[in-house]
């Protein structure tokens, strides 16, 4: 049992970034760990966040949906959390997947205010609409609760339970336009490596790129480090960022941000890190037309790039069009600037596309980060 929960913290943890390309929502992660009625287990466990992640994955019907997660420092030496999860939250701080914080205050909501997303809480933020007045907004806030195969969202205010994502508070699209830098030795957020400065740097399963650093911090208006409360310097204009998806069968398995000088292979296995690995969702014969680096993405100065490395070739589907008439042939070894809208499609049904324009349009049939959990550590709900 033990192997299968180190399973399922490896699961979790490719769902916690403070990427703010990537993030889809922010909670506090001591909060979601002490959620007991999910299972009627311990006080403290961090697979409950399992549980919640799988929720915001079925309400935005989409795969792979990564969370923004603040931690109080105490987390780290919490005796309610085995010694496994313990190791397993201060690997993440170290990471710079988590922020790890002495005081969170109200870091919960900035974030959400920086960076336009929704929050999942239980808690009740009366009296701060006058500060974030899209706390009233429907979506923007919901709480996890228990639900028939593990948990589900309902919103705090109006009716729905869809997270809904705003626009950047004005300082917010300011801040992630540049690089920045903590004076503090080895900061795991805004350190010189971007990361995997800490005392579990030898466990680090990723490194996070500078380029997918926090917001920093405002302290009366003043760029900060949220952990160190200092004040950041500005290391000049972070590079151009596009968000891309990849769409299956219909339904968005991945995000993905491709930085400009920094191209992304996405295939059936691309080789060395970094690259996006399809072979997962795909049926045989997918499997064998797609090569295991079929597409390499790149940013030049404004133009997405699409550069087909592949032994088979792919198609484009301009403005997304889905009328065979008007698909497009790209050879492989052959590239081609993407449009507004256009698709590329490595077989029928396998897209890539900016994620803006890439909606699921398919039954959702989630994948679970929690299926390998054993059942006596999480007695979910019975339907």
């Amino acid at each position: 049992m033990r192997f299968e929960i180190s399973k399922v913290l490896d699961a979790i943890e490719g769902r916690v970034r403070t990427d703010p390309a990537l993030a889809r929502a922010v909670l506090d992660l001591a909060e979601v760990s002490r959620y007991r009625d999910f299972d009627n287990g311990r006080p403290a466990s961090l697979l409950r966040l399992g549980v919640v992640v799988d929720a915001l994955g079925r309400a935005m019907e989409e795969d792979n949906v990564p969370v923004y997660a603040v931690v109080h420092r105490a987390m780290l030496s919490d005796a309610d959390l085995t010694s496994n999860e313990r190791m397993v939250v201060r690997r993440w701080a170290d990471d710079g997947l988590v922020e790890v914080l002495d005081n969170p205050g109200d870091r919960l909501l900035e974030v959400a205010d920086l960076l336009g997303l929704p929050v999942l809480t239980r808690a009740r933020f009366d009296g701060l609409n006058g500060r974030f007045p899209w706390l009233a907004e429907p979506g923007r806030v919901l709480a996890p609760v228990p639900a028939a195969g593990g948990a589900a969202l309902i919103a705090h205010v109006g009716g729905g339970a869809k997270p809904v994502s705003g626009a950047r508070s004005t300082a917010g699209a300011q801040l992630v336009t540049r690089r920045w830098r903590c004076p503090e030795p080895g900061c795991a957020l805004f350190g010189d490596a971007g990361g995997g400065g800490g005392a579990f740097a030898d466990l680090a399963r990723s490194e996070r790129k500078p380029d997918g650093q926090p917001p920093p911090s405002l302290r009366a208006g003043v760029p900060s480090c949220p952990r160190h409360q200092t004040r950041l310097a500005d290391a000049g204009a972070r590079p151009r960022t596009e968000v891309l998806a990849v769409r299956i069968g219909g339904l968005v398995r991945q995000r993905f941000a491709v930085t400009e000088g920094e191209p992304v292979l996405v295939g059936r296995a691309p080789d060395g890190d970094g690259g996006i690995t399809l072979g997962q969702w795909l049926n045989d014969e997918a499997r064998r037309w797609i090569s295991r680096s079929h597409l390499r993405i790149e940013l030049h100065g404004g133009d997405l790039v699409a550069h087909d490395v592949s032994t088979n070739g792919s198609g484009v589907r301009p403005a997304g069009s889905m009328v065979e008439t008007e698909r497009v042939a790209l050879p492989p070894r052959q590239r081609r600037v993407l449009g507004r809208g256009d698709l590329i499609e490595l077989y029928p049904g396998v897209q890539v596309g900016r994620a803006a324009e890439l909606p699921s349009a398919a039954p959702y049939q989630p994948t679970s980060v929690m299926a390998e959990a054993p059942t006596m550590a999480m007695r979910l709900p019975r339907p």
